[in-house]
């Protein structure tokens, strides 16, 4: 498997390729993640939020870490200074690791001061515990402002990207202020399988709806972070050495219609785990 990567402001390198592991856990996620780091993944993406640090540690501790690209974020409950630096220590033990090579703000919570959130990410990286910090789901709006204020590079935006969302504003703002896009759900957990497009290539190319769909996410620059709980599908995720033809390519463009499947305009703040307190 040969993948690009993608140069952080720190001289890091990206895998534009990565493990999700959105509702996984359990052995479960255990399974997925040996299959990937297995098949030569070598980029996985966590969360506090997801349940499932610990889970990922005990396979990580089987592997060489310098080996693997490890992400993980901070809920929008704890960007507070002390609960964000705590929260980040709590994955690291979790994970059985002494650093992250990513953390991400989850999601952005207009209840509590981005200036304290960044304050903190800039301590976590002065201590080294993370070498590169980044957002998930910030609008281009809110992106700016994180430039704007933050000590320590915005390295990325993960956001939801996928044919039926494809948020040229918010991507060409990426690019302009050189954040990387990582594409969170890239198969729109899995409903653009049913897209008649994407079912037409798969079947001329002899690939999988979900080969297709993350060829197309890797030539338009994007990261990729597809999730699966099954380990052949995760080796199937990583066989995108192939191309896909320019008149294909813009056929998926064509399928953009605004529609996202978690990134809604309005959201529920009061669960219990990505929600905020009153």
């Amino acid at each position: 498997m040969t993948v690009r990567t993608h140069t952080l402001p720190s001289g890091d390198e990206l895998p534009a390729l990565g493990l999700g592991t959105w509702k996984l856990d359990g052995e479960t996620v255990k399974e997925s993640v040996r299959a990937a780091l297995d098949a030569g993944y070598t980029h996985v993406d966590t969360a506090e939020g997801y349940r499932n640090e610990a889970a990922i540690g005990e396979v990580l501790a089987e592997y060489d870490r310098d080996d693997v690209f490890l992400t993980s974020k901070v809920l929008a409950k704890n960007l507070n200074y002390d609960s964000l630096v705590e929260s980040c220590e709590a994955s690291l033990a979790r994970l059985g690791t002494e650093y992250l090579d990513l953390y991400l703000v989850h999601w952005p919570n207009p209840a509590i001061s981005l200036r304290e959130t960044l304050d903190a990410m800039a301590t976590l990286h002065d201590r080294g515990l993370v070498r590169n910090v980044g957002v998930s789901n910030f609008s281009a709006y809110q992106l700016s402002c994180a430039h704007h204020i933050s000590d320590v590079p915005i390295a990325v935006n993960q956001i939801e990207f996928h044919p039926w969302l494809q948020r040229p504003d918010l991507v060409d703002y990426c690019r302009e202020s050189e954040t990387v896009v990582e594409a969170a759900a890239p198969l729109a957990r899995t409903e653009i399988f049913e897209d008649e497009v994407v079912q037409e290539l798969a079947a001329s190319y002899g690939k999988s709806p979900a080969q297709v769909v993350l060829r197309w996410a890797l030539d338009t620059d994007v990261v990729v972070l597809p999730k699966s709980s099954s380990p052949e599908h995760v080796r199937q995720n990583a066989e995108l050495n192939w191309t896909l033809e320019e008149a294909d390519r813009e056929r998926l463009d064509g399928r953009d219609r605004d529609r996202p499947v978690y990134d809604t305009p309005a959201r529920d703040w009061s669960g219990d785990t990505y929600g905020i307190s009153q």
